[in-house]
């Protein structure tokens, strides 16, 4: 079946495919490519509550009006036949975020990845001569700086390319590191920012952007798949000091982010001033308040006093092939941001 056009975009509403099927880039990034957005992310296409299948490879779409996307299918592909390699359908595979780099002229991938059982969050990195692969490993279950590295970002100095990665230590704080000039490794170098006791106060998914100067991260706090208010921070450089300006979801009463989480911030690239926030309904049925949320955390997974992860057999549960996506263009009033509602809205709105 060929779906109708798209004009608007419609946050939280079943986004189809161009084939007319469900779109599965869940925790994904954009990347624009020769004029060309690509859309990515982790596909749970077959992906059932408290099944075996965590994720289907990394799955990506293309457009070129951010409304219609053609499906590409897999470009990493899971590995089937290992049941110890990191793409294994069973690993805990979330968020993966692509980089270009000019100087080797490859594309970069870095997924986070967690085994079933187990406690430490690891990296593992791929790279590929295009966007649509195919892929190849070249780090697998990498443990930057020594640290559990959970949610992330991979951002690049538009002027010469250094490359930084912003990731969650797990239950502890948020960490700036340096990438190696080909993007696959940290150098040792690295900022620690906005420590924390013990989840739900911890930062994770950290969505990184620019403008005027000034470096923003948007995060969440650690609630598993129950939605929070997220927290705007900004800093004079990539490694702060960051300065929390608060909540940026102004309005919203349920103080969930828009039963939301952000995953990452594009940047329209023919646009003055258009930064889009991508993020993930995790729970398209939950429409509660965010003290309910953390109530529901608590009983779910308990409470960590200072312990390790939240047990995965509950976050397993959750039928993630099922979220939604909230795309919300960010507002700015001197250098305070705001992600304000919108039913529908349309990139021609935007000079």
């Amino acid at each position: 079946m060929v779906q109708e056009q798209r004009q608007s975009i419609t946050p939280g509403q079943v986004w189809l495919d161009t084939k007319g099927e469900r779109i599965h880039t869940h925790g994904g990034s954009i990347i624009t490519v020769d004029g060309v957005y690509y859309w990515y992310g982790e596909n749970k296409e077959k992906t059932t509550p408290g099944g075996s299948i965590w994720h289907w490879g990394v799955r990506c779409y293309r457009s070129t009006d951010l409304y219609n996307w053609e499906d590409l299918g897999t470009i990493i592909p899971p590995d089937e036949d290992d049941p110890t390699s990191p793409l294994h359908p069973e690993q805990y595979l979330d968020r993966p975020h692509i980089l270009y780099n000019a100087t080797t002229r490859k594309f970069v991938c870095w997924v986070k990845v967690m085994t079933p059982g187990e406690p430490t969050q690891r990296s593992t990195v791929l790279v590929a001569d295009a966007i649509t692969g195919p892929y190849t490993m070249v780090r697998s279950w990498l443990k930057p700086l020594g640290m559990n590295a959970g949610d992330f970002d991979l951002v690049t100095h538009p002027a010469d390319g250094k490359g930084y990665y912003y990731f969650g230590r797990v239950h502890s704080e948020l960490i700036c590191a340096d990438l190696t000039d080909d993007y696959t490794d940290v150098t040792g170098y690295y900022s620690t920012h906005f420590p924390r006791l013990q989840p739900p106060f911890v930062r994770e998914a950290p969505s990184y952007f620019t403008r005027n100067g000034l470096h923003y991260l948007l995060t969440s706090g650690t609630t598993g798949y129950y939605p929070n208010p997220s927290e705007v921070a900004v800093a004079p450089t990539y490694h702060g000091p960051f300065t929390v300006l608060g909540d940026p979801h102004r309005g919203d009463a349920s103080r969930t982010s828009y039963h939301a989480q952000i995953s990452s911030v594009f940047k329209h690239p023919g646009k003055k001033d258009l930064y889009i926030a991508l993020g993930d309904r995790w729970l398209p049925h939950y429409l509660d308040d965010s003290s309910a949320a953390l109530a529901a955390f608590e009983e779910h997974f308990g409470r960590p006093e200072g312990g390790d992860a939240t047990p995965m057999a509950e976050l397993a549960a959750i039928d993630t092939a099922q979220a939604d996506y909230v795309w919300l263009p960010l507002t700015f009033e001197d250098d305070q941001v705001f992600i304000d509602w919108r039913d529908e809205w349309r990139i021609e709105d935007y000079d």
